[in-house]
């Protein structure tokens, strides 16, 4: 399987267009890497470009990205209310798909060591891809900013990890370059409705994780306690793995708190919201909304989604793009500017680069148009899965009706937890009506592999009989994911809504259609295997599904008669 890394370079220049545009077209013009987002901020005169994709490729990039920064951007001149000290200020990779921490880590390094060889640019390896336990804190290498640079490279203990240690004129151009492997970061910002930045950073050492420095009488004037090591004593925040400061931003006119959240498992966005906005209450300041810098999971939205349906004692068996649109309500992230989750969530972005047309994303009438078409797919695979679809989608329908029931709210719990396990069947089902299609089309492109020599028509025996195996199992995944659907229709006729149990009975009949259609698409393709035994093994575990598939929706079609004639 593929392995992707994700890159968020932060680089020093938010203001220059030119600058900003001619910096991501290098990664627009890369190889093997997609550019999802592009993140300017005018006030921090910095911008944030997340891109993914293989690691070799993402490293190539990145240092392609470096180069240029270095070439467009003086670090002498540059100021901004952002920490920074290089003109790519931080790099950091992030694993996304089938790379560990370790291996991520380690393209980090190779990253580094490139740059400090080729482009003559400091560079601190940060986080994950740290050497020592003091650098893994950005904030320790950056200490002191740009400003400090010309001392901290030349001494033993902050000398660079690659690249040069003395203050040369290509070093004060380009500044210093930090560089790491980390778990996914949101870098997110709280608007207040207040113009102080003593009131933000008030807000802000209330809930990092490091807090704020603990004083002899007055907490804000007073001596600050030492330890036995002449370290300042801190009084944490109550929040772990973030990181914030507070700060005034003139383009927007309002105090922020700036919040890094470093772990996202101890910390989910929708808890450090709530947190924020009930530290900013008590100091008598509201949170107007929340700013994501870049660019954010799908799991952190639906989390989200599902926290504030969950307050509001609501369903949370809904489709997640709903998820999706509750959780930017809630914490207005469309306060300051359109939140379009097709341009900020991951998952979204890249399912856009995803050209190859789908099924399930035609019309109504499109989709029934194309089964009736000349065209042998759809056919009756993909038809059974979308029947099971529709079937888990009408059961679903009546789990959310009658969890928002007058008079019912005691149990609205109990019908929001058959309402999603509604929505995973009905979302597998949809996947499966594209890949029932899809494995028809292998065993139409295995035919027409090559046959003129022996070899040739060996290995396009063996494909056409692995591609017919593949379409088997598909329609048995329809089968058992279909049968499932009748749990949930039951316990909506029995428990459901009754102004709602005709709907529940059509989801039965829709699931003892998926059963039966799944099953003639198993048979008939189990039937061109040469592997006879493991065909008829599929053939009467399909079968015996049909058969507890009849007696089922028989049983269940005289409840649901019996409850519309009450």
């Amino acid at each position: 399987m593929k392995q992707l890394i994700e890159c968020v370079p932060n680089f020093s220049e938010g203001k220059n267009q030119d600058i900003i545009n001619q910096v991501a077209d290098v990664i627009r013009q890369a190889e093997g890497v997609t550019l999802l987002d592009v993140d300017p901020g005018a006030t921090t005169n910095r911008t944030v470009v997340t891109f993914v994709g293989t690691p070799d490729a993402v490293v190539d990039a990145a240092f392609a990205l470096i180069a240029k920064c270095k070439e467009l951007i003086d670090m002498r001149y540059h100021h901004g209310d952002h920490p920074r000290f290089g003109a790519t200020d931080v790099c950091p990779f992030v694993p996304v798909a089938n790379i560990t921490m370790e291996e991520t880590a380690e393209y980090a390094r190779k990253l580094a060591k490139k740059v400090g060889e080729e482009l003559q640019i400091p560079v601190y390896c940060y986080e994950n891809a740290a050497f020592e336990e003091k650098r893994r804190n950005l904030a320790n290498c950056r200490q002191g900013e740009y400003e400090a640079l010309k001392e901290r490279i030349t001494t033993k203990e902050w000398k660079p990890d690659f690249g040069p240690n003395k203050f040369t004129e290509s070093v004060a151009k380009s500044g210093a370059t930090a560089i790491g492997a980390r778990d996914f970061l949101i870098a997110v910002n709280y608007n207040l409705n207040t113009t102080s930045t003593r009131r933000a950073n008030a807000i802000a050492f209330d809930v990092r994780e490091k807090g704020r420095p603990k004083r002899e009488g007055n907490p804000i004037t007073g001596k600050k306690v030492l330890d036995e090591k002449g370290n300042p004593v801190m009084i944490p925040g109550t929040l772990k793995g973030t990181k914030a400061i507070g700060w005034y931003i003139a383009e927007y006119g309002v105090a922020q708190v700036s919040m890094n959240i470093t772990n996202t498992n101890l910390t989910p966005l929708h808890v450090a919201f709530d947190e924020v906005c009930d530290k900013a209450a008590k100091r008598g300041v509201r949170v107007t909304g929340t700013e994501i810098v870049g660019l954010v999971p799908k799991k952190t939205l639906i989390d989200a989604g599902n926290h504030y349906l969950a307050k509001q004692h609501r369903s949370l068996g809904i489709d997640e793009r709903e998820k999706v649109k509750i959780a930017v309500k809630s914490m207005g992230l469309d306060d300051l500017k359109p939140f379009n989750p097709d341009e900020k969530v991951i998952e979204y972005l890249l399912e856009k680069e995803d050209t190859t047309p789908k099924l399930v994303d035609m019309t109504c009438t499109g989709f029934a148009n194309e089964t009736a078409s000349e065209s042998p797919a759809p056919g009756g695979g993909s038809i059974s899965a979308y029947m099971g679809a529709l079937g888990a989608a009408l059961g679903t329908m009546v789990a959310n009706l009658s969890s928002h029931k007058p008079g019912w709210d005691a149990k609205w719990e109990y019908y929001s937890q058959w309402a999603e396990k509604g929505q995973a069947l009905k979302d597998t089902l949809l996947a499966l009506v594209d890949e029932d299609t899809n494995a028809f089309n292998v065993i139409m492109n295995a035919f027409g592999m090559p046959k003129g020599t022996p070899e040739e028509k060996e290995a396009r025996s063996q494909a056409i009989q692995d591609a017919t195996k593949y379409a088997t199992e598909v329609p048995m995944r329809t089968i058992e994911t279909s049968f499932k659907v009748f749990e949930i229709c039951e316990a909506m006729i029995k428990k459901g809504n009754p102004a709602s149990v005709s709907d529940a009975g059509v989801g039965v009949l829709c699931a003892r259609a998926a059963v039966h259609g799944a099953y003639l698409n198993v048979k008939i393709n189990a039937s061109s295997l040469k592997d006879k035994a493991w065909a008829e093994m599929m053939i009467t575990k399909a079968h015996d599904y049909v058969m507890k598939a009849d007696r089922i929706e028989k049983r269940l079609m005289r409840l649901t008669e019996k409850v519309i004639g009450e």
